[in-house]
C-alpha cells in the first residue's frame, strides 16, 4: 500500500508527468485502479479484524487495531485524493477559453 501510495504523491508532486509516469511504469490511471484495489484490501481486512474482536477470536488485539487503523488512513488519502481530482476538474471547468 504504501509503495502504491508514493507513487500517486510523486505523481502528484512532480511537475514532469511523463518522466514521473516512465519510473512508475505504467500511467496514472493503473496506479489509481491499484491503489483503490489496495484500499479495498485493506477496508475487507478492517472488516474482518472487527468482526474477530466482536466474536472474540481475534488472537492479538494490537494486529487487528493496527489493521483498522491502516483501513481508515488509507481510505482518508483516497478522499483527498479525489478531493483534489475534483477541484482541479471544477477549476478547468471555470477557465474560459
Amino acid at each position: 500500500m504504501q509503495n502504491s501510495l508514493d507513487k500517486i504523491s510523486s505523481l502528484l508532486n512532480n511537475t514532469n508527468t511523463k518522466t514521473s509516469v516512465a519510473k512508475s511504469g505504467g500511467d496514472f490511471s493503473k496506479v489509481l485502479e491499484n491503489s483503490l484495489s489496495e484500499v479495498n484490501k485493506l477496508q475487507q481486512n478492517s472488516d474482518k479484524a472487527m468482526a474477530d474482536m466482536a466474536t472474540g477470536e481475534v488472537k492479538d488485539l494490537h494486529q487487528a487495531a493496527i489493521a483498522i487503523d491502516k483501513a481508515e488512513l488509507s481510505m482518508k488519502m483516497m478522499l483527498e485524493v479525489r478531493n483534489k481530482a475534483l477541484n482541479a476538474y471544477k477549476e478547468i471547468a471555470r477557465t474560459q477559453i
